[in-house]
């Protein structure tokens, strides 16, 4: 838990520098495709979205320690706190205001956290059949394609889409560290380890252009549900994951908790600048 609330932090941080790259890079005649390449090549030439990129690879390396250990709906809402440390580091940095409300939901998140922290388990024991690693292959394959098309959509549900796109690409990558034993050659013919590459570049991708685009408040809610919910629900049902003996009751109820609190909070997905 204490690497993924590590990685919570690493992400918040990084998510305030990427996103004012991404509003520095946008330009008017921007592709209506979701997935924009170019947009993404003109925020990378910036020093504060390269700061971000670094923390990101230190949170994922952080991320995939507690993926090793702790169930994946733990580390799902732990993720999800990463609004929380936006939110926090938005106040002396970047001038953002937090009304009582909002102090209140990065109150609820810290609660749930340290419920789920409280009830969780240690991670299932299953190891995923052929068929979930091919489905999260395809799943992988179908969040590039809705991103092709979403950037289409009208603004109220573009955001919306892109958004929940991008979490399930996350989604992927987390239910994929479980599904590779080790970085060795015989990986090689593991599905899960494309799944866990076209899902991470997708979502990375898909990202960036929430973003540039539409309501930050409706891209950052479909990414914490896409990144939490599923992943949780695949953990449990196909891979093991349980909390602690007779806990079940809080790990559900931190976890209700932790992402409402973030969803709370969805307006710091995309900080601007003052």
């Amino acid at each position: 838990m204490v690497c993924a609330l590590g990685a919570a932090v690493c992400f918040g941080t990084a998510s305030v520098l990427q996103a004012m790259a991404a509003r520095a890079a946008a330009r008017p005649e921007a592709t209506g495709s979701g997935v924009d390449t170019a947009l993404f090549l003109r925020a990378v030439r910036q020093w504060r979205y390269l700061a971000g990129l670094g923390l990101d690879a230190v949170g994922f390396v952080l991320q995939i320690i507690a993926l090793r250990h702790v169930p994946i709906y733990a580390v799902g809402a732990a993720l999800a706190a990463s609004l929380a440390v936006t939110a926090v580091v938005s106040a002396p940095l970047l001038g953002a205001r937090l009304s009582r409300l909002e102090w209140s939901a990065v109150a609820v998140v810290c609660a749930g956290l340290l419920m789920l922290g409280l009830a969780s388990g240690e991670e299932g024991d299953g190891e995923g059949t052929l068929a979930l690693k091919l489905g999260l292959l395809a799943v992988a394959g179908l969040v590039l394609l809705v991103g092709a098309v979403a950037g289409r959509l009208p603004e109220g549900s573009r955001a919306l889409v892109l958004g929940l796109a991008a979490g399930t690409g996350f989604g992927v990558v987390e239910v994929s560290v479980r599904l590779i034993d080790s970085l060795s050659l015989r990986e090689l013919g593991n599905p899960a380890l494309y799944a866990l590459l076209l899902g991470g570049a997708a979502a990375f991708l898909l990202l960036t252009s929430a973003l540039e685009r539409g309501s930050v408040t409706a891209a950052t809610a479909g990414l914490v549900l896409g990144e939490t919910v599923w992943p949780a629900l695949v953990g449990v049902v196909w891979l093991g994951d349980r909390p602690r003996e007779g806990l079940a009751w809080l790990a559900v109820t931190g976890f209700a908790v932790a992402v409402a609190g973030a969803l709370a909070l969805s307006r710091f997905g995309e900080p601007k600048e003052p």
